[in-house]
């Protein structure tokens, strides 16, 4: 391989790495199949714990999709009614069920508070770009909800962890996801890993038959990016060196 093949590839890798952004709103287009599996296909190939592969992957569209868009929608739906009923809302939440989490890993929890910072400008410069009032409850409860709607996009697929691998198969199925997301990048796609399509299991392990040692650790949404602001978001990135940890 030439020194210049070398750049080039290079070059292309860094366009794709920072180019690619969380797509939060997409045009209802359907992706044709061999484009879900070219890009299924180019994710296999990440390296992964001893080669075990830990992780499995269900893929929503058409019907599928749409059912499970509307089941997630109406859990979120009844969790966030009994959040606005103070201690009667909860208490009926925790008699029904219905509406309660009921993922294999919790979604919603307090940020260490050396974390905090990068998460709240994040959310501040997100809702700044949508006009959303830090004070407009509803409206940002409309936003969180287009979560379970995939943000419009025709594909949902949802990731699942081995537990006989603990928290190495987690950290495999983010080199595969990163793999994922930037092949779909380079093919016209737009994809956003959302940690939100993990509160409610139910829905996903009865549309598809999940392996019984597997566990529910994200949602991704992916088709093509419509033309809306919310899509040029970029929170930017601390400088590597922020990273790095000094020898003693």
């Amino acid at each position: 391989m030439s020194a210049a093949h070398d750049q080039a590839a290079a070059d292309t890798l860094s366009m794709l790495l920072r180019t690619r952004r969380s797509v939060r709103d997409f045009l209802p287009d359907p992706i044709e199949p061999t484009l879900i599996e070219a890009v299924l296909d180019d994710a296999q190939q990440s390296p992964s714990w001893s080669n075990t592969q830990p992780y499995r992957i269900a893929v929503a569209t058409g019907d599928v999709r749409d059912r499970l868009a509307a089941e997630l929608c109406e859990r979120y739906d009844l969790a966030m009614r009994a959040q606005r009923g103070g201690v009667l809302g909860k208490l009926r939440l925790l008699l029904t069920r219905k509406g309660l989490p009921d993922g294999d890993f919790q979604t919603n929890f307090e940020y260490p508070a050396d974390l905090q910072p990068r998460r709240r400008d994040t959310g501040f410069g997100l809702y700044q770009l949508l006009g959303i009032e830090r004070r407009d409850r509803a409206a940002r409860e409309a936003q969180m909800r287009r979560n379970f709607e995939f943000f419009g996009a025709p594909v949902a697929a949802f990731v699942f962890v081995h537990a006989g691998l603990r928290e190495f198969s987690v950290l495999d199925a983010g080199i595969w996801l990163q793999s994922l997301m930037l092949s779909a990048h380079a093919r016209g796609l737009g994809t956003c890993a959302q940690g939100a399509l993990a509160t409610w299991a139910g829905p996903v392990r009865s549309a598809f038959a999940i392996p019984r040692d597997y566990r529910l650790i994200c949602g991704l949404s992916m088709g093509f990016p419509s033309k809306h602001p919310i899509n040029s978001y970029d929170p930017g990135r601390g400088p590597a060196q922020a990273l790095r940890i000094e020898p003693r």
